[in-house]
């Protein structure tokens, strides 16, 4: 399904291929299953055959990326480890897990919600957890918003970069290419937050 997807969105020129991003994005929102790094990736690559420009590319993707995990943090909020108790989900979040992750939000406050955008298969389950514990919503704009700020650019132009070679940021096992090239920059951007911190207090 998601391979049929990507091939329709390379089918596509404009507006469309931007509604079709973001509707897949705020899908996910909704539980529909997609890898999203990939989808990022891909769409990135298509601004080298001008399906998309690199500049609304960033503005339509950070737009579907905020109402997604804000949508994530709501049912988190909402229902809480209540939502997890059904046979179904239980699978995608088991119990243990959100423990985890309620524990790792405990441990570092709202940065958590900054780091979980540079973790891929993590940051569903911290924006779960963020929403748990009952975190303000803005502070889930806040930092997800100004990650996913520092996120994309980095990414379209990442791609852009290594122009014709864009696939080979996608081996089968991820996209570890991309995610080395963005822990580095959370690790900056942590050890600013941790200069911030200590010079406030």
């Amino acid at each position: 399904m998601f391979e049929s997807i990507l091939a329709f969105l390379q089918s596509l020129q404009g507006l469309p291929a931007y509604a079709l991003l973001f509707g897949i994005l705020v899908g996910s929102g909704f539980g529909l299953p997609m890898n999203e790094d990939i989808l990022l990736v891909t769409a990135a690559a298509l601004t080298l055959k001008g399906v998309m420009e690199p500049i609304p590319l960033i503005v339509v993707a950070w737009c579907g990326l905020l109402i997604a995990d804000g949508l994530v943090f709501h049912w988190g909020r909402i229902f809480g480890a209540r939502l997890i108790e059904h046979r179904w989900l239980a699978r995608a979040m088991p119990p243990e897990r959100l423990t985890a992750m309620q524990s790792f939000m405990r441990r570092m406050g709202p940065l958590a919600i900054f780091a979980a955008r540079f973790m891929p298969g993590v940051r569903t389950g911290v924006y779960f957890a963020a929403g748990s514990l009952r975190l303000p919503y803005r502070q889930q704009f806040l930092y997800d918003g100004l990650a996913a700020a520092i996120e994309l650019p980095l990414l379209v132009y990442a791609v852009r970069y290594v122009g014709g070679n864009w696939d080979r940021l996608l081996p089968t096992s991820g996209l570890h290419g991309v995610a080395i090239f963005l822990v580095a920059v959370l690790f900056l951007a942590a050890v600013g937050a941790w200069w911030w911190r200590r010079r406030k207090r």
